[in-house]
């Protein structure tokens, strides 16, 4: 599993750093009355109420780009997926964020794994969500909400999972 260290984080983290730090700059030279940004002219902006506005949305989004690139360097929600048939035990391990529960393990026996559920989300994007049945415990995901598989591939994913484990597949639309 990937966890938080995709392109896509990347990207809007940056976006979002990069931002606030122009509505930042916008509502520090409205205070000043100077020209922090070639383009922006101070006097466009008074400093109350659109220049305080502007201090805190920047404040706001480098909050929010610290929370963004935090998760990064993490990388919560990567991990693995074990099913050892020599042992009978499945195991499923994610990063979780720093703390005293920072590693998620999740273990059961593999004869308690009722079925491999398939989900078709009928939307633009078409996703399907691979996930097990398990007797007591619920549904887990296996798949990552993001992952881009072709529906050829997360077929042929499922079926060699069930067949693995030599349980049915359940087809949730």
């Amino acid at each position: 599993m990937t966890g938080a260290r995709k392109l896509s984080n990347f990207f809007w983290a940056l976006t979002v750093f990069l931002g606030s730090l122009g509505f930042l700059f916008v509502g520090i030279s409205s205070y000043l009355g100077r020209n922090l940004i070639s383009f922006v002219s101070s006097e466009q902006v008074p400093f109350f109420p659109q220049g305080i506005v502007m201090f805190f949305y920047g404040i706001a989004g480098l909050f929010i780009s610290l929370y963004l690139w935090s998760t990064i360097s993490w990388n919560v929600g990567s991990g693995y997926d074990r099913f050892d048939k020599k042992e009978g035990i499945a195991r499923i391990f994610r990063w979780g964020f720093p703390g005293k529960n920072r590693r998620i393990v999740l273990e059961f026996y593999l004869k308690d794994i009722q079925s491999v559920r398939i989900r078709v989300k009928e939307d633009p994007y078409g996703r399907r969500v691979l996930s097990i049945d398990i007797r007591g415990r619920g549904v887990f995901l296996l798949t990552c909400t993001d992952e881009n598989l072709t529906p050829l591939e997360m077929e042929q994913k499922v079926v060699e999972l069930a067949l693995f484990l030599r349980v049915p597949i359940n087809k949730n639309l």
